[in-house]
């Protein structure tokens, strides 16, 4: 069973005073294994929060269904199972990040010693030990979301839901941040997240999505996206000079193989935008 079934998914909104309704997301369809970090890139206004919110029960598709871990999106059981970062997540900036976890925490059903532990064992895990203790108006956007991170994982779900972790943060916070998932996907959870950031996609999802207009125009695994089956990459260890003038001819012990060339995740998601562009003005 996978951690996440999305079928034929449409969501639309009215548009001004209740008129002109817009398509957010049309007809999408993913899966995502459990243990799997999914990356969900595409430009903004692409609909790639719709789906996240649809996803977490906080929006009703207009067709289709989101299901996690063989329940609907919506049933009462997902709650323990899902942990969920928004983009732009507000917190009382008069808590201090120990407090902070802890009021989610006891959201989340947690009490007496467990939720103790487990404020603890959350702020060391996202690099916020030392900061327990302030209040969050001092802290910056890279703080901000890893005691986001801190809630999101406080109940122990099996699905964490990240709505672009990284955006506004400052290279450093980035890199912690990305840590952090890449430890969680060594723990095996399963990691559902969007980004603008395609270099940080590729570095830690093992599939991606591109979503554009609502539709998503290509969805695999991160070889699938990225291969270049037009040209070959050889790989040499230790070449002499010689040998690279020779290398037409013999490469000898010094030949590792070859293998498809990789685009980069970024003119992947360039082409498929512009493919996709030429499709409309056709």
């Amino acid at each position: 069973m996978d951690a996440v079934e999305i079928q034929n998914l449409h969501k639309s909104f009215l548009g001004h005073w209740g008129k002109g309704g817009v398509y957010a997301v049309k007809g999408v369809s993913l899966s995502i294994r459990q243990g799997a970090v999914y990356g969900l890139i595409g430009p903004n206004g692409s609909g790639k929060s719709t789906i996240m919110k649809a996803l977490v029960g906080l929006l009703s598709p207009d067709e289709g269904s989101c299901r996690v871990f063989g329940q609907p999106a919506t049933a009462a059981s997902n709650r323990s199972e899902i942990g969920f970062l928004p983009e732009n997540p507000y917190f009382y900036k008069f808590l201090t990040g120990a407090e902070t976890v802890r009021f989610y925490g006891r959201l989340c059903g947690l009490h007496g010693k467990e939720l103790s532990a487990r404020v603890e064992e959350m702020l060391a895990l996202v690099g916020l030990d030392d900061a327990a203790n302030r209040r969050l108006g001092g802290y910056s956007k890279g703080m901000l979301q890893r005691v986001g991170l801190a809630q999101a994982l406080v109940q122990r779900p099996r699905l964490l839901v990240l709505d672009e972790p990284t955006a506004g943060v400052d290279p450093i916070g980035s890199r912690a941040i990305r840590d952090i998932i890449l430890n969680l996907k060594e723990q095996g959870m399963t990691v559902f997240l969007c980004s603008h950031l395609l270099e940080q996609v590729q570095e830690v999802c093992d599939n991606v999505g591109i979503l554009y207009q609502g539709c998503l125009i290509a969805d695999g695994t991160m070889e699938e996206i990225t291969s270049d089956r037009s040209h070959t990459e050889v790989s040499l260890r230790n070449p002499s000079p010689e040998l690279l003038e020779q290398i037409r001819v013999l490469a000898g012990d010094a030949w590792q193989g070859a293998a498809p060339a990789r685009n980069s995740l970024e003119s992947v998601f360039l082409r498929g935008i512009q493919a996709k562009l030429r499709e409309q003005q056709r």
